[in-house]
């Protein structure tokens, strides 16, 4: 299959497993490309998401490396393939790069695990509490951006509505819920739409109050996507530029998931929590 000079983050995580697989076997990427009469460059660009592969080259390099975990072995199988265009596609020349992976990384999660202190999650904003938010970038963003960047995150929450909707956890600081991004109405709307879109069999939003004694994270807040396999979940942090950053080794996948599992110990129940929303609600 042809080479990919700009590997998508999906590409690219396929690439970092099969070198994660191959390390862990002991082979050194030369004695790897011996092994499938391969060439290291070639095994070295595969590593890289640079060029391709077939779900069967993939399951040979498994046998190849060892690898006894068959359903990692079919999870990266389906990852295999020429860049299959989403959606998202069409913002990558507007967007970082980094925006439409997010898109396609959620596109293809198992569920998805949110933590915010002090913004509502982009899945479950309103057009007006969006492009409120949209108008705060450092340095402005020119109309014709800020359209394509309100767009972009209205259309990612398509997820929570497909036939085979997302399972979704929202875990929020009360501090989340009271800061008014364009003004008192759009609050007010933003904590009705939030409201209504707990009601969903999919979504579950649970609220850490200001009176709770532990607040596990430090305030960070982060998505967790759940992937197929445990080894292939990703956490998602937003950068000060802009962007998006993601980690996906064994130990930083850890550390998020204790911090999610410590904060929902911490929260409140989903109904204590509709209810907590609604007080807030009628006070603006």
């Amino acid at each position: 299959m042809p080479p990919s000079t700009t590997p998508t983050l999906r590409q690219q995580r396929l690439g970092s497993e099969l070198r994660r697989l191959r390390e862990h076997s002991g082979l050194t990427s030369t004695a790897a490309a011996d092994l499938l009469g391969l060439k290291q460059a070639q095994v070295s660009s595969i590593e890289a998401g640079r060029y391709a592969v077939s779900a069967d080259r993939v399951r040979t390099f498994a046998r190849t490396y060892s690898c006894a975990d068959p359903a990692l072995i079919e999870a990266l199988a389906e990852m295999t393939g020429g860049r299959t265009r989403g959606w998202w596609d069409e913002y990558r020349e507007y967007l970082p790069a980094g925006l439409a992976d997010l898109a396609e990384l959620e596109h293809h999660a198992t569920e998805l695990r949110v933590a915010l202190s002090l913004h509502i999650p982009a899945l479950l904003q309103t057009t007006d509490h969006a492009r409120a938010m949209l108008r705060e970038a450092v340095p402005p963003f020119l109309p014709y951006e800020l359209e394509h960047r309100l767009s972009y995150r209205i259309k990612r929450q398509e997820i929570l509505n497909r036939s085979a909707p997302l399972p979704y956890t929202a875990l929020l600081h009360e501090a989340a819920l009271r800061m008014q991004y364009g003004g008192a109405d759009v609050a007010r709307d933003q904590l009705a739409h939030l409201l209504e879109r707990s009601e969903q069999d999919n979504i579950t939003i649970r609220v850490i109050p200001f009176t709770s004694p532990h607040f596990p994270g430090n305030g960070q807040s982060f998505d967790y996507a759940v992937g197929p396999t445990p080894q292939l979940d990703t956490v998602q942090l937003d950068t000060h530029h802009g962007g998006c950053e993601f980690l996906d080794t064994e130990a930083q996948l850890a550390k998020y998931r204790t911090v999610l599992d410590r904060m929902e110990n911490c929260a409140l129940e989903p109904a204590e929590s509709r209810k907590f929303i609604e007080h807030i609600m009628q006070s603006h």
